[in-house]
């Protein structure tokens, strides 16, 4: 009855899905683009056997990199599907995976959409990441004899209380779930008190993702652009918000040269930052211009995609964005791997084990109001040794967190 009822909710906000997707591409017209397969309907034919994973956005997808290079290697005889919900997802995905793999959006879930879905493409397993809890999918792989795993798994204690409401329909859906690939141990302890069965802690993927090859030619061509000799301060993945608090705080930090690379998280905003920076009366320079940045000129709009890896590569301290302001923190561990020293705000949910970890390990430091990340700023810009003592501790503190891929490959060996 609890499935029902929830169906019937889905089917009531249906005829608003079409109004929901023109706003959305007044900015993103890729939203207009394959809706088809948002209600069940797939061109593409698999003629071998489908491992499916579904990655809902840029995050996840990037995430998913070293898990989906194991299955390829282990599996060659099988066909690859991602599954997202953004094209930025999806373009993320042709970016990483080209041809290698095959793509589509998940369909809403309704039954009738899950249903042509599963029965299209098929797939002997599938593999949900991270928090997606979708109950007609769940249940239909249940019924279908189709196994659905949820890996790199993780609960905040705020997703954990709006499940607990559901009751006993998070419960019984959890229950149709063939494992739970946790990354951390609260993760696994809040998934068990909603119902969860079997849960395992693995890790968080985002440890094992390696830099990209050409990471450190493009932060050199980069550098290059930015002026060899110049400090530079990354604001990484940056929420609405969160850069005219920035802006305010470098007003106090006075240090000699100081280039500030802004990448906002979402390529629809790259204007709406771009208009903040000329109302304020700031000289900037867009990264998507491709010109050397003038010695007087304060700030780079990153307004490229693909491409933060050679931002984190040419950069002297990153502040990772969504932190500042309760977004919940993008992830940190990108930027430790390449040995960067860190800053993050107070709201790092989304990350809560890797973000105190990483303070505790000396990796990162937190900041908890505009004052204390101007102090920050200023401090660690004019320390090199603070830095490079940060930055190798960072690199340590990626390394000893590497191998969930593996040991989700081996939950993936135990069922196909």
């Amino acid at each position: 009855m609890s499935r029902l009822l929830y169906t019937l909710l889905l089917l009531l906000i249906l005829p608003f899905v079409p109004l929901r997707l023109l706003w959305r591409a007044r900015r993103q017209p890729e939203y207009l683009q394959h809706l088809g397969e948002r209600f069940g309907f797939f061109k593409a034919h698999p003629e071998q056997p489908v491992i499916w994973l579904h990655c809902v956005s840029v995050g996840e997808t990037r995430a998913a990199e070293p898990l989906i290079r194991l299955l390829q290697q282990h599996y060659p005889e099988h066909s690859i599907l991602l599954t997202h919900a953004t094209p930025t997802g999806r373009a993320t995905s042709e970016q990483l995976y080209g041809d290698s793999v095959m793509r589509a959006y998940l369909p809403y879930d309704l039954p009738f959409a899950v249903g042509q879905f599963l029965r299209h493409f098929r797939p002997q397993i599938g593999l949900l990441m991270e928090t997606e809890l979708w109950f007609n999918l769940m249940h239909l792989c249940k019924s279908l004899s189709i196994p659905l795993l949820l890996v790199n798994a993780r609960m905040s204690e705020k997703s954990a209380r709006g499940y607990a409401r559901l009751g006993w329909l998070v419960e019984q859906e959890l229950r149709n779930l063939e494992a739970i690939a946790a990354q951390t141990r609260p993760d696994a302890e809040r998934l068990c008190e909603l119902g969860a069965p079997q849960v395992v802690v693995t890790g968080n993927l985002k440890f094992d993702v390696e830099p990209p090859a050409d990471a450190l030619q493009l932060a050199a061509a980069m550098r290059g652009l930015m002026g060899d000799g110049r400090p530079v301060l990354l604001a990484a993945s940056t929420r609405e918000g969160e850069e005219a608090l920035l802006l305010d705080a470098l007003q106090q930090v006075a240090v000699p040269g100081l280039l500030t690379v802004i990448v906002p998280r979402h390529p629809q905003r790259f204007d709406e930052v771009a208009a903040l920076l000329s109302a304020r009366g700031l000289n900037f320079r867009r990264r998507s211009a491709n010109v050397a940045v003038a010695a007087d000129c304060p700030i780079l709009l990153g307004d490229s995609m693909g491409e933060m890896h050679g931002y984190y590569a040419a950069c002297d301290l990153a502040l990772i964005g969504g932190s500042l302001l309760p977004f919940g923190g993008q992830n940190l561990i990108e930027a430790c791997a390449l040995g960067k020293p860190v800053l993050i705000g107070p709201h790092t949910f989304n990350f809560d084990e890797a973000a105190s970890q990483a303070v505790m390990r000396g990796a990162a430091a937190r900041v908890w109001d505009q004052a204390a990340l101007a102090r920050e700023i200023q401090e660690l810009m004019s320390d090199a040794r603070a830095r490079r003592q940060m930055g190798e501790a960072g690199l340590a503190f990626a390394a000893s967190n590497r191998g969930a891929a593996i040991r989700i490959l081996e939950l993936v060996e135990k069922i196909i």
